[in-house]
């Protein structure tokens, strides 16, 4: 599938830098990016790590430890990944995104630093190097790093002793690179996992589980399980039970994040046993400022006449898509009305699994647009249209728009009271980008 090119011109200075490298794509494996981190002196050495992997909330697990370890006083690196609007947001420090400046001068340096007799280093090992080097020239007290793909061979997993590492959850995702069983993408993830090192472990089907007990057992990791989270009235949530029980502002939208909450705070406590300083407070107002844009985030969008509220969220795989299907379910639920079907705009990558995708979201009397993902190597509508029809024969209504634009409009003229725009967070930060946004928000 041919790469639609998006007009938005966001970053180029850093994106010329980068574009080189993409061309090795994404290749698993530690010897490029150790042979790369020690032509800069180790710099991850000097960087103390919460480690991050996992299927899905993986991010927003990172955006509740940060805020809370910002809360608390520390000065704290946060490495995530992929960016929606600007690669700056990948990397930030006290929760604000690299400098542009310093962006280049980091990334001029793992350059300078690569061996020209070697392997390249592909695209994501060159940021996270640069990532790894900001970290530890400024001097964050420690670093929230979140997993690229798997865990095993990613970039990230250059940390012989992280303070603790987290496995958030797991379904079948990148299996063409992980392997093709839910135990195979366990075992990859697992990889995270360091000898005698605290584990936070989310929620897992019971294949994945089995596999990763095994590991946690092998290297006598001791271990967290924690239970979801309890959902409260006003948007509080409590984790723990007795005295231990913790009661906090759910402030990120969605049933999943009852885990996530959990995991992060679990987390947060292992920090606490370990000397950090982290108090019950801390964990209560940090946990109130976390935010995670693009995944389950209101916005409103048009004009006048045509101004609606619309909500977003990237969706990408078939566990993120029952994630948005599930909150969906309990928003109509709390309307006033009944049910009516709900308006979805779709855009997916060509690597996606577009018909579970479709499976998860899609009901009888829902109306369907769709449009190609800009920058990236789309599935081409048409492709998905037949597809949607064949999951959903009831659709009410399925069309193909040429850009995100014309479907934006279209979306703003179909009568649901419930309008989403989903299944990329490429797409996501694409119309996070677009100047019709940013000149309204």
């Amino acid at each position: 599938m041919p790469v639609v090119q998006s007009p938005v011109p966001l970053d180029q200075p850093i994106q010329a830098l980068l574009d080189p490298f993409g061309r090795f794509g994404v290749e698993l494996g530690l010897e490029r990016i150790q042979r790369l981190l020690a032509a800069l002196g180790n710099p991850q050495t000097r960087v103390p790590i919460v480690h991050v992997a996992g299927t899905n909330g993986k991010g927003s697990v990172c955006a509740y430890l940060a805020a809370v370890l910002q809360t608390a006083g520390y000065r704290v690196g946060r490495y995530t990944s992929p960016h929606l609007v600007s690669w700056r947001e990948r990397i930030t420090v006290n929760d604000a995104p690299i400098q542009a400046q310093a962006l280049m001068q980091r990334l001029h340096q793992v350059v300078a630093a690569i061996d020209p007799a070697q392997p390249s280093p592909t695209q994501f090992e060159v940021f996270t190097a640069a990532a790894w080097l900001h970290f530890a020239d400024v001097g964050v007290d420690l670093a929230v790093m979140e997993v690229g793909l798997g865990g095993r061979l990613d970039a990230t997993n250059v940390v012989d002793a992280p303070l603790v590492s987290v496995i958030t959850s797991l379904s079948r995702e990148h299996w063409q690179r992980l392997g093709p069983t839910l135990a195979d993408i366990a075992g990859e993830k697992a990889g995270v996992l360091k000898p005698g090192r605290p584990a936070v472990i989310g929620p897992l089907p019971p294949e994945a589980e089995a596999v990763v007990k095994v590991r946690l057992a092998e290297l006598d990791c001791p271990v967290v399980w924690p239970t979801p989270a309890v959902p409260l009235e006003h948007g509080q949530a409590r984790y723990g039970s007795g005295d231990d029980a913790i009661t906090y502002p759910l402030v990120l939208l969605g049933e999943h994040q009852r885990v996530n909450s959990a995991v992060a705070i679990a987390a947060l406590q292992n920090l606490r046993h370990q000397g950090w300083k982290i108090s019950d407070a801390d964990i209560v107002q940090g946990m109130g400022k976390a935010r995670w844009p693009g995944r389950l985030q209101w916005v409103r969008w048009g004009q006048d006449s045509v101004s609606y509220p619309l909500l977003i969220d990237g969706a990408h795989n078939p566990a993120a898509a029952e994630v948005l299907r599930q909150y969906v379910d309990s928003w109509w639920a709390s309307q006033s009305v009944s049910p009516s079907g709900t308006a979805w705009l779709m855009g997916m990558l060509a690597t996606k699994d577009h018909r579970d995708i479709f499976a998860a979201l899609l009901r009888p009397g829902d109306t369907l647009h769709l449009v190609p993902v800009p920058g990236h190597e789309t599935a081409a509508p048409e492709d998905l249209a037949a597809i949607a029809r064949s999951v959903c024969p009831s659709l009410a209504h399925c069309e193909i728009y040429n850009s995100l634009s014309d479907g934006l409009t279209a979306l703003g003229h179909t009568p649901s009271q419930l309008k989403v725009l989903c299944g990329s967070l490429y797409l996501i930060g694409y119309f996070l980008a677009t100047e019709a946004y940013q000149n309204q928000a």
